[in-house]
């Protein structure tokens, strides 16, 4: 099993201080990778800086010259979230660039599946506006780019973020060639993501949101999987999958109140690479996305890394939950999505 890991020191000079989207995330990771011997089995895969003509694809050119000149100017706050730095323009063209090659590189069978570990994060920002810590959307030109040059007709892009990934919605809200399926905590930022959206036009159904209470552990996300992500992917019979990976959806995560533990997100990883094998030969690309407690993000994201390898015995070392909470009934909820896009 050849897998791919997508990193340049590039990522590390978005510099946001203290922000809590800081360049310690990425640290953390790759020591991790390191640590445990992961990096010796993985395929690294440099990344090249996105064309302005493939940001174009997802972004206004306004807002992409907007994004250069506030880097030219030394960066500074874009709003209340995002903060940007000397080079963060620099940074965000090859985490867009980056996870195009990883998506090259399995889509050629150069590797299996890989895993972009890239930041500025991607899933928040629209046609025209950064925002949510995201300056261009990665996984949304990452999917244009290979709808347009990989021959492509169905791409399937699933959200386990715990904020919903409205620009990557708005990004294909109207196109059926892309499958967009989103798990979040509702009600949380950026307030998009309500069950009704399904997409419209000739992408009507071809969005798929699952609000879910705050709570949520384990046992659910493995239900809404289960009974929503696997018959929605199943039917939609995608010839590649990309993954934008949030992991502070982990109890341990100081941004959110989901419940969820390493082993949730090695269920999830599993779900995802066994509809890969079934459906895409195997096409699979994760992106990193959310997740801001150092410990559980590099052991959810290496705990991923061993799942894309195959490997099935994953030790959780930080456990469960030390004070859970009472689980959450969405079981009304699996049931009004499941009519809504008549999942059987």
């Amino acid at each position: 099993m050849k897998v791919g890991y997508i990193y340049d020191p590039i990522y590390l000079r978005h510099d946001t201080g203290q922000h809590v989207e800081n360049a310690r995330r990425l640290e953390a990771v790759t020591a991790h990778l390191e640590k445990t011997g992961l990096k010796d089995k993985l395929k690294l895969i440099l990344p090249r800086a996105a064309s302005v003509e493939e940001l174009a694809s997802v972004h206004h050119s306004r807002h992409i010259s907007y994004i250069r000149e506030v880097a030219a100017r030394g960066g500074g706050w874009l709003d209340a979230d995002t903060l940007m730095s000397a080079d963060s323009y620099e940074a965000a063209i090859y985490a867009a660039g980056g996870l195009i090659r990883g998506t090259e590189a399995v889509v050629s069978n150069e590797v299996d599946s890989a895993f972009a570990l890239v930041r500025p994060p991607g899933h928040h920002a629209t046609f025209q506006r950064a925002m949510g810590f995201c300056l261009f959307n990665n996984v949304a030109i990452a999917t244009k780019y290979a709808l347009t040059n990989s021959g492509l007709r169905r791409i399937a892009i699933i959200d386990f973020d715990v904020h919903h990934g409205n620009g990557t919605q708005d990004a294909f809200y109207y196109d059926p060639q892309v499958l967009y399926i989103s798990t979040h905590q509702a009600p949380f930022y950026p307030g998009t993501g309500g069950a009704e959206e399904i997409g419209a036009g000739e992408g009507e159904g071809t969005t798929v949101n699952i609000p879910l209470p705050s709570g949520c552990g384990d046992a659910e996300y493995l239900e809404v999987f289960k009974q929503i992500v696997v018959p929605a992917i199943r039917g939609y019979k995608p010839e590649l999958i990309l993954v934008s990976a949030g992991y502070d959806l982990h109890w341990a995560d100081e941004l959110a109140l989901m419940q969820v533990t390493l082993t949730g997100f090695v269920q999830m990883a599993e779900i995802i690479k066994g509809l890969a094998d079934e459906l895409c030969q195997g096409r699979l690309v994760f992106t990193l996305e959310g997740g801001y407690n150092l410990a559980a993000l590099s052991s959810s994201v290496g705990a991923t890394f061993e799942v894309l390898l195959g490997n099935d015995d994953i030790k959780d070392t930080l456990g469960k939950p030390p004070y859970p909470v009472g689980a959450p009934n969405i079981a009304p909820i699996i049931r009004s999505i499941k009519e809504i896009h008549q999942l059987t």
